[in-house]
């Protein structure tokens, strides 16, 4: 990920991404282009998205793809590849939400590191998220980070493979990898 140079303030960014066909994502002054994904990227997110929508479409919640932001003050300003949100507070704004208890990445080999790193370290100042969850696009490899109920500053982690069913708790669905990687040639 290479940073547009310059320090942006966070309404500068905002005015920047309605008027820009480009998303971008915001962390502390610097604005990151977001390059296109794969299409093993986009199924995989299509696929956990449907998922998810099955499985919450009579309640309050809200689940969103990657062109809605989530935000955490000035800090930043990032575009998952899937979020479900179920506090009303996030109906206010239809563009930023504030308030997500699930966050996934399918991960790409340019943004990896950072999504296991300093976005996960971002995520962390959301109280609202539960769980944070990464998707392997090389192997059929579902990484869940869940925040310790007892301990709101521990996470635990839980690794699925093929053959098992992956667990979503902040959201009470479980899927199998198999369903998750459908359609998917891990090339």
């Amino acid at each position: 990920m290479i940073a547009i140079p310059s320090g942006f303030s966070p309404q500068d960014y905002l005015a920047i991404e309605q008027e820009n066909t480009i998303r971008h994502e915001y962390r502390r002054g610097l604005v990151y282009a977001i390059a296109g994904g794969s299409d093993d990227h986009s199924r995989l997110s299509v696929n956990l998205l449907t998922e998810i929508n099955l499985h919450l479409r009579d309640s309050d919640c809200q689940f969103f793809s990657g062109d809605v932001k989530v935000n955490y003050a000035d800090d930043f300003f990032y575009y998952p590849d899937a979020f479900v949100t179920c506090d009303q507070r996030d109906r206010k704004d239809r563009y930023v939400k504030r308030y997500p208890k699930l966050i996934a990445e399918v991960l790409s080999p340019s943004t990896e590191e950072f999504d296991r790193g300093m976005k996960f370290e971002d995520y962390q100042s959301l109280d609202s998220l539960e769980e944070y969850v990464l998707i392997s696009q090389t192997e059929m490899r579902v990484e869940c980070r869940r925040r310790v109920a007892s301990n709101r500053n521990q996470w635990e982690t839980e690794l699925y493979r093929l053959g098992e069913r992956i667990s979503l708790k902040s959201i009470g669905l479980e899927v199998t990898v198999a369903d998750l990687y459908r359609g998917i040639s891990l090339t």
